[in-house]
């Protein structure tokens, strides 16, 4: 075996800080471009789930270009329909905000006197001084401003769907007529492509039926605005660890100090969600993905918090999403496999292999 000489292990650190030093610009480029890059993203993610009904439609006799004007026609639909249903039910809950508040302040005061029957005596004028806001209709300024840039947003994501979904037509002979040697690099960016395709359409329908579950349970357990909390619930599923728990937190605390409901329904629809998420985060997603399609829990917190600080809030809902892009990406090349598998979850060791590690190794008899 040839040892390494001494030059090749002194540019070792020269090429790490090279490397880190890479990233660091990278990074820096990414938040410094955040407004630009995150409409390419989502517009990205997105076309990439359009490219499955689009393809299906092709294998049944039609053309490229009518499939992807009916895709685009389906989807444009619904999200219309929805966006409808959603905006009414949000007009719903800002029309009943006043009374909530009342039964909030309500519980809050009854809360203290809890308190102070148990010797905690709290007073409540300095602890609502600390939570006081000066001007009460700011939050209402504000949050029409993010409805008008999240309204501008979803129009140009839309365009570039559109732009996207049809150069992606005549993609293959451009990069054919691009590359010298185009047959690796297709066959690695359909690779790409395809774990691509497969892991955004799986983790879209298990937040649609997470949302459909959710809306179901709003519903039984008598909660107000289940679609709304339905809709929550499926955005923020694409959040790891605590997207789940964000979603659930409303609809609880609404259902806890509605007049109909108290605090063994709030501990049943908080239950009801611990169960959905369970089941379908921990033993549906993971059974249908695969561990190759999987991520250690360290790094899926760890990209949650990189790509939530990068990017914002939408970074926080794509983090899983672009951490998984990059591990397939990197998993698409022999040359940087291994930082692929480094983001994954591991595999555990089979019991014969533990046995076989526990028993003594036998010495081989090389005369026979």
């Amino acid at each position: 075996m040839r040892l390494p000489d001494d030059e090749s292990l002194r540019t070792v650190p020269l090429n790490l800080t090279l490397a880190l030093a890479a990233l660091v610009i990278i990074i820096a480029g990414m938040k410094a471009g955040s407004d630009l890059i995150v409409p390419l993203l989502l517009a990205l993610f997105i076309a990439v789930v359009c490219t499955a009904p689009v393809q299906w439609l092709n294998r049944l006799g039609l053309s490229l270009r009518l499939a992807v004007w009916l895709t685009l026609l389906v989807i444009g639909v619904f999200l219309s329909l929805l966006g409808l249903l959603v905006v009414n039910s949000f007009g719903t809950f800002v029309e009943a905000l006043p009374g909530i508040e009342t039964r909030l302040y309500e519980y809050y005061l009854s809360l203290l006197d809890r308190l102070a029957t148990m010797g905690l005596a709290i007073d409540p004028e300095r602890l609502a001084s600390l939570l006081e806001i000066e001007d009460d209709s700011a939050w209402v300024t504000a949050l029409l401003g993010e409805l008008g840039n999240l309204l501008v947003q979803s129009v140009v994501v839309a365009l570039l769907v559109v732009f996207m979904l049809f150069e992606t037509l005549n993609l293959r002979d451009k990069v054919s007529r691009a590359l010298s040697n185009p047959a690796p690099s297709l066959r690695r960016f359909g690779e790409f492509s395809l774990t691509l395709k497969r892991y955004l359409a799986v983790k879209t329908m298990i937040s649609l039926v997470t949302g459909v579950l959710v809306w179901l349970a709003c519903l039984l357990v008598g909660v107000d605005f289940p679609l709304l909390w339905a809709v929550l619930a499926f955005a923020l599923n694409f959040i790891p660890n605590i997207g789940s728990a964000i979603a659930a937190v409303p609809p609880v605390l609404l259902l806890l100090v509605a007049q109909d409901g108290g605090l063994w329904s709030a501990m049943l629809l908080a239950s009801a969600y611990l169960v959905i998420n369970f089941v379908l985060g921990n033993l549906v997603e993971p059974r249908v993905m695969g561990r190759a399609l999987g991520l250690s829990t360290f790094v899926a917190f760890l990209s949650l918090v990189v790509w939530g600080w990068v990017f914002g809030a939408v970074g926080m809902l794509l983090s899983v999403v672009l951490t998984m892009t990059l591990k397939i990406a990197l998993d698409s090349h022999p040359d940087t496999r291994w930082i692929a598998h480094l983001l994954g979850p591991g595999e555990r060791f089979v019991d014969d292999d533990i046995e076989d590690a526990d028993q003594p190794p036998t010495r081989r008899d090389d005369t026979g």
